[in-house]
């Protein structure tokens, strides 16, 4: 019942470099186990390698039941941040001490009252009442003509701002029929599904990509992360156990594919280069920036911005996506959430700090400033593609005539460092207004010295004068 991913508790020797997949480390937490404890378990007293938890539920008779016991890695932090929401009521609270669970004293949530809150939607406050655990299959139910929409528009406007309930994500995820699989990376597979006739993208991690697949959901679950430049959340789910255990993420389906699929085959002219800029710079924005508030959302750091991490819209403009290596700062405590995870950004975006090793990763805006490094890198892959006099160049990749095909850290660190080369432009660009605008900006963004770089809320304020002065529609 309570699985999912979380914190990663490092079993390794002092001096040890050596990083271990989540699912290896050594059980080294001793918890109280009461309702949930296994069949290894001694004098109530079970390991992991996970947290410790204590779980409060309201049973069919309304009747509360106290449990604890041991959760394992996979799911921990994911499960601990459960919806207080939830139906049938239930309040789970973790912690990381031995036997700490015997202290925790959960307690229930207030009944949901239907007319507890003036201005949310009569509709959403009496059907969420009818999601209901079946205790056999573990779903919600979901009324019948129900859209994805809908329900992403009802979970919104009842205050949560976080997404659909992880009952309902589980549902969704347990209905969805896989179709085809549409593209392949190092993290896993990404296939084209149907939720009741609606399509949707399904990104399923390799096993060992777990943290990136945790990574990604939690940001996505964000309050206020939702964004019409950021691709679209619609459940995570964990299916399975061991060693087939897979990782699912649910998703806008988006039939024309990443902005780099989309640039090969496709030229732009003015507007349509201005659109996609300045789609993106808006998506990288609401990243970026910290809303403050207690149903606030913490400034966010992408780490792996390039081409195939941006998808098109069919209405021109793009959104940002692939968030699994995103790194999370809290202005309240001053800390720089960086994810436990082996994966490293792609070498050919690496910003010059990146790859001389320079970047202070204690401070949350060196990660900011890499990431306009990479974007004023995805603005010259969209520069090129746009025709200007019936001229126009081929689609590349940055530094494609400077670097080998699959670059190595090494060939990216002599080019941009030592060398300090950067992608070369046509003579044409100087010669059209919007071009030479736009690369202006792009050295703006990749200068060598991150505080000489534009902040991306600069970026897309010049963005907008230029969107503005062309009239056109984004």
């Amino acid at each position: 019942m309570l699985h999912g991913t979380g914190h990663k508790h490092e079993s390794r020797k002092p001096g040890d470099d050596a990083t271990l997949a989540p699912e290896d480390a050594a059980r080294f937490l001793s918890c109280y186990c009461s309702g949930h404890c296994p069949e290894d378990h001694e004098n109530n007293t079970c390991k992991t390698n996970g947290q410790c938890f204590a779980i409060i539920e309201e049973d069919e008779n309304g009747e509360a039941i106290l449990t604890s016991g041991c959760m394992k890695y996979e799911g921990s932090r994911f499960q601990c941040k459960d919806s207080p929401r939830a139906q049938p009521r239930r309040t789970i609270e973790c912690c990381q001490t031995d036997f700490c669970n015997q202290d925790l004293q959960p307690t229930l949530p207030p009944p949901i009252d239907p007319g507890e809150a003036p201005g949310r939607p009569y509709k959403w406050q009496t059907e969420r009442q009818r999601y209901h655990r079946d205790l056999e299959q573990d779903e919600a139910f979901i009324p019948v003509g129900e859209s994805l929409k809908d329900l992403i528009n009802q979970s919104q406007s009842s205050g949560s701002g976080s997404g659909l309930p992880l009952l309902v994500q589980r549902t969704i995820a347990k209905q969805i029929q896989m179709v085809r699989q549409i593209g392949k990376g190092r993290y896993g597979e990404v296939w084209l599904g149907r939720w009741r006739g609606e399509k949707v993208a399904v990104k399923v991690f390799f096993t060992r990509e777990e943290a990136s697949w945790f990574r990604e959901t939690e940001i996505y679950q964000t309050v206020l992360m939702r964004h019409e430049n950021i691709l679209g959340f619609i459940a995570a789910d964990i299916k399975g156990t061991g060693a087939f255990t897979q990782l699912f993420l649910i998703t806008d389906y988006h039939e024309n594919g990443s902005l780099y699929d989309y640039l090969k085959f496709t030229t732009l002219d003015t507007q349509g280069l201005l659109r996609l800029a300045y789609s993106a710079a808006c998506g990288l924005c609401h990243l970026h920036t910290e809303i403050y508030g207690t149903q606030g959302k913490p400034a966010i750091a992408h780490r792996d911005l390039k081409s195939k991490n941006i998808l098109m819209k069919k209405n021109g403009t793009c959104c940002i996506a692939d968030l699994g290596l995103a790194v999370k700062f809290n202005s309240d405590t001053n800390e720089v959430d960086v994810p436990i995870s082996t994966r490293v950004g792609t070498r050919r975006y690496m910003a010059p700090e990146v790859l001389d090793e320079s970047l202070n990763k204690n401070h949350f805006q060196a990660y900011i400033m890499a990431d306009i490094y990479s974007y004023g890198l995805v603005i010259w892959e969209m520069a090129r593609r746009c025709v200007t006099g019936g001229i126009v160049e081929d689609y590349q990749l940055p530094y494609y005539e400077m670097v080998p095909s699959d670059p190595s850290f090494e060939d990216m660190l002599e080019a941009v460092c030592v060398k300090g080369l950067r992608p070369t432009v046509s003579n044409r660009w100087n010669s059209d207004e919007c071009l030479r605008a736009m690369l202006k900006l792009m050295s703006e963004c990749w200068a060598h010295n991150p505080a000489s770089r534009l902040t991306i809320l600069r970026v897309k304020k010049t963005l907008a004068k230029m969107v503005e002065s062309q009239d056109i529609k984004i």
